[in-house]
């Protein structure tokens, strides 16, 4: 009798079908083990308390289209059949969330039921029939990318967003995989159902989902724990390591999670980039939209790593990775593969992998400082999230001066709140001077406050996004206390080899008669500067930016975690004398190197300088 023959996963054979060894299981414990003890599964318990929070919301979405088909008089069996049905994606449908995890949840509607009707009628509804005290919060944000509503439930975080079909009705038992169902379909609807669509697909490529899951882990464990995990900084984000770790499996289909980990950091360095991430063939559908092809689209050829989503219409995931961060993804894919080399000899442990980066500590001796800040703290959220999406092409920006060889973003932010009792210091404030920072507020960082305003303005929703236009926020402590909001991102800039011995510089870098060198960004700050501020809410009298350039041994201390040391600053060399701010600059000297950024960054930075007496007259 003929055997049936074995599916093959991906569009290549698998590399290896060979069968785990007793080895290659116990490997698979002890990462399993690490994992446990990095904190990375969560408890049965609020695993239980995720499934009952998603049965509350099926049941308020179909309450919700319910009430919105009575109010819009459609009969009662059209109203009984109308239905409403949630599907989750992201890490909660692939099963690698973990404590404190959100859960990406999309809301499908019939026709009948508009944008406008979710985000007038859901949200009384959802108060309505949660159990008492379970809405902890709740932030809806109707004019994003992606229209979401954000909220607390019952100590869950949600974030809803909202797809309508072209159907009459929408069934418990609907799926999403069939391509049919994106006909007739807005591009906001058709946006909102890719996430689960993708998903979904990732599932079904991989061999073994348990493997996949647990390799999956482990590798966005390593790509947080080294600062490489942010989509919009240029790093690939989480379906993108989902997607890359998903090939891997299928070119190991019988293996264990940790000999995935094993094989991954070898794979993806050796992959023969331009050449796409595919997990199937891109499919043709029936729709006039955009399917990722760089053949046809010109800009599309230059996508650095493209991992390309599997679900109809597919997409390249990484389109915002950069020179300087692939450079640093690849490092970080030739350290961890030694590192999973010693592993398998028995020289190294799990947790040396997930050792933690060393951004501040060690990697870099010259930083850029950008540094938003407003009056009000609504205002800061949208403001900072506005200036995150462009640092991106900052960083690209700086990759074109030759004597940069790497431009390397902080993959998040540093929120603070600072007290001021007079503009004095509010210009102290905006000039990056950390002394007038609150005691009663700690230092705090984007990704942990994840602010819903500030996550649709950072991919690119800042326009769409109301703000308040009110002056500072007053209190009174036996005295009027002027609130300043910052938010500060650093660049890592590592010099190239021209700058570093004695080749010739660019045509922007030159040499002092006293032989230090000297590299000019102001054309590149600048032009950011400019960028930023041409945001069509951007108030002058609310928003300021500030870019500075700092030593590694001048990073503030809230950048450090505990029990890591700054830097120490080299002793100083005879004769080498300070030169001070000039009317086109700020010129810094240090190491022989010097970093000259752009001048008039603010009428209040001046007033600054002026007060503090940091500049001549």
């Amino acid at each position: 009798m003929a055997t049936s023959q074995e599916r093959q996963y991906g569009t290549t054979p698998p590399i290896s079908t060979t069968m785990p060894t007793p080895a290659e299981v116990a490997a698979n414990d002890a990462l399993i083990a690490e994992l446990k003890r990095q904190n990375n599964f969560e408890g049965a318990e609020e695993t239980e308390r995720r499934k009952t929070t998603l049965q509350h919301i099926q049941k308020i979405t179909t309450e919700f289209v319910k009430h919105v088909s009575k109010i819009k008089n459609l009969s009662q069996p059209s109203i009984d059949a109308a239905g409403g049905k949630i599907f989750t994606f992201g890490s909660y449908r692939l099963g690698v969330y973990g404590p404190g995890s959100d859960i990406d949840t999309l809301v499908v509607v019939p026709k009948h039921v508009t944008r406008e009707d979710f985000f007038e009628h859901f949200p009384p509804i959802l108060g309505r029939m949660a159990p008492p005290g379970a809405i902890e919060e709740m932030t809806p944000v109707p004019d994003a990318f992606v229209p979401i509503i954000k909220l607390e439930f019952s100590g869950i975080s949600i974030d809803l967003i909202f797809a309508r079909l072209a159907l009459s009705s929408v069934s418990p038992s609907l799926t999403l995989k069939d391509t049919s169902i994106l006909r007739g379909l807005e591009e906001r609807d058709m946006r909102s159902l890719n996430g689960t669509r993708v998903t979904d697909e990732i599932l079904d490529l991989v061999p073994q989902q348990k493997t996949f899951r647990t390799a999956l882990r482990g590798i966005k464990l390593w790509a947080q724990r080294r600062a490489i995990y942010a989509n919009v900084m240029g790093f690939p984000g989480g379906v993108a390591w989902a997607m890359m770790v998903a090939r891997v499996c299928q070119l190991y289909p019988r293996a264990t999670g940790s000999v995935v980990i094993g094989k991954f950091f070898r794979i993806m360095r050796q992959w023969k980039w331009p050449q796409p991430v595919l997990l199937k063939s891109i499919e043709d559908g029936p729709l006039q939209v955009r399917v990722w092809n760089p053949k046809i689209y010109n800009g599309d050829k230059y996508h650095l790593m493209p991992i390309i989503t599997p679900a109809y219409p597919s997409m390249c995931a990484t389109h915002n990775i950069t020179i300087s961060t692939k450079k640093i993804i690849e490092r970080e894919w030739d350290r961890a593969g030694d590192i999973t080399d010693e592993i398998w000899r028995g020289k190294a442990q799990w947790k040396d992998l997930f050792s933690k980066h060393t951004f501040f500590t060690s990697d870099y001796k010259y930083y850029l400082s950008i540094n938003a800040a407003s009056r009000a703290k609504d205002a800061q959220h949208v403001w900072s999230g506005l200036v995150e999406s462009k640092i991106r092409l900052l960083v690209q920006n700086l990759e074109n001066e030759p004597s940069i060889s790497v431009a390397r973003p902080f993959n998040k932010g540093f929120s603070r709140v600072h007290h001021c009792k007079n503009e004095s210091q509010v210009d102290a404030v905006i000039a990056s001077d950390l002394k007038y920072q609150a005691k009663d507020v700690g230092t705090e960082t984007t990704d942990s406050i994840n602010d819903p305003k500030h996550g649709a303005a950072a991919s690119g929703d800042a326009d769409a996004i109301v703000i308040s236009n009110g002056n500072a926020q007053h209190s009174t402590n036996g005295q009027e206390t002027l609130n300043m909001y910052t938010t500060t991102y650093y660049v890592g800039i590592e010099l190239s080899s021209g700058m570093a011995g004695d080749h010739s510089m660019s045509q922007r870098s030159s040499r002092y008669a006293d032989g230090t060198k000297r590299l000019d960004i102001s054309y590149q700050t600048k032009e950011f500067k400019e960028l930023c501020q041409s945001w069509q809410n951007f108030n002058p009298e609310l928003n300021a930016l500030h870019i500075s350039h700092l030593r590694s041994y001048d990073l503030p201390s809230d950048v450090f975690s505990p029990g890591e040391s700054r830097p120490e600053k080299p002793k100083k060399k005879i004769g080498n004398k300070k030169r001070n701010f000039d009317a086109s600059g700020i010129e810094v000297r240090g190491s022989n190197i010097l970093l000259r950024l752009a001048g008039d960054f603010s009428r209040k930075l001046s007033t600054y300088r002026r007060a503090t007496g940091e500049c001549k007259a």
